[in-house]
């Protein structure tokens, strides 16, 4: 099974079926405290995310949630909420719980808005880590949607990404993700991080024992280097696209911090969605989405390319491909399966 990574592995991997995979993460996350539809909303996110390719955001983050469950950074009998404020904007309070529930229920929430009235937008706080967001853009097009999130906040606790021309961690990786209904293929996402790799990725390099690629990240004296650890001994991540990432990262901050409030643990998201069907019929802008991904995907591929690929259409056919089996490191399954063995003795 060919399976996409950004990390150079120093040990091998190890193929593991999804479901089995499945019934010991549920089982943590149960002896952690969630109830058990939390245990299988997580559990479902990360294993999709595997599944799909996305390893930074698979099932490596079981042991970075147990241990803020476990120091209660994470809490874990907590459930989101939905909320408005006097002046009438909606909010997704995730009570300092999981991301993921949180923002399954915001896409959820805002989707329904959109679909009544055209046009809708939703923040997200207190919540930790969010999981892969092009999962729930992709349901959102599927069902219709134009969605637009974005993520900032707390840049002097999360000092990861040095600004453009700086050798320090100043901001967060803030996210950027928009998702659209597509051609043929399905629609079209686009999900990435304002710096050059994931800080997931740095974590998932850790966990495995693998170098990181070159050109991402700095040691604390501002030099290049692969070696993961060198980010958690003072490092920094640099911004993707030199002063253009560094400016949509400056956005993000800006709308999570000025705009939606303080935030806490991690960052606020903005989540903005429109019903692409009160512009145009689903089929005419299926045909000419298509019209325009298909002239794109006949564009002759430059040297070191098979083909041209269209954002979103990967992840899918990797998790076609995959057939429900997960290619883990080796060395991240036996953490997986020490932590679990500890949690039931």
């Amino acid at each position: 099974m060919n399976f996409p990574t950004k990390l150079e592995l120093r040990g091998g991997r190890i193929k593991i079926p999804a479901e089995q995979a499945r019934t010991s993460i549920v089982d943590i996350f149960n002896r952690l405290g969630c109830d058990d539809e939390v245990s299988q909303a997580i559990t479902d996110h990360l294993i999709e995310a595997n599944l799909c390719g996305v390893e930074s955001h698979g099932v490596m983050r079981v042991m970075q949630y147990a241990e803020r469950m476990r120091s209660g950074a994470m809490k874990t009998a907590i459930r989101p909420e939905v909320r408005a404020t006097k002046t009438g904007a909606t909010i997704v309070d995730g009570g300092m719980g999981s991301g993921i529930p949180a923002m399954l229920l915001a896409y959820e929430t805002v989707t329904a808005q959109a679909q009544d009235v055209g046009l809708a937008a939703l923040s997200i706080i207190n919540t930790g880590h969010t999981g892969r967001h092009g999962a729930y853009a992709d349901t959102a097009a599927a069902q219709g949607l134009l969605t637009i999130c974005t993520g900032g906040g707390n840049h002097r606790v999360h000092g990861q990404v040095a600004p453009h021309g700086g050798a320090r961690g100043m901001l967060p990786t803030n996210p950027w993700c928009i998702g659209i209904p597509g051609g043929d293929l399905g629609p079209v996402v686009m999900d990435f991080a304002t710096g050059r790799i994931a800080g997931g990725w740095i974590y998932a390099a850790q966990s495995a024992g693998a170098l990181l690629p070159p050109d991402c990240v700095i040691d604390r004296d501002g030099n290049p280097t692969r070696d993961p650890q060198d980010y958690f001994d003072g490092g920094a991540i640099l911004p993707m696209g030199g002063h253009k990432g560094y400016a949509l990262s400056l956005m993000a901050e800006l709308i999570g911090e000025a705009m939606l409030g303080p935030s806490s643990p991690e960052c606020n998201w903005f989540l903005l969605a429109v019903d692409t069907r009160r512009f145009r019929e689903p089929g005419a802008l299926q045909a000419a989405a298509e019209e325009v991904l298909s002239d794109l995907r006949d564009c002759p591929p430059s040297p070191g390319f098979e083909r041209v690929e269209i954002p979103g259409e990967r992840e899918r056919e990797q998790k076609r491909r995959s057939k429900g089996v997960i290619a883990l490191p080796e060395q991240t399954w036996n953490q997986l399966m020490t932590l679990h063995d500890e949690l039931k003795g």
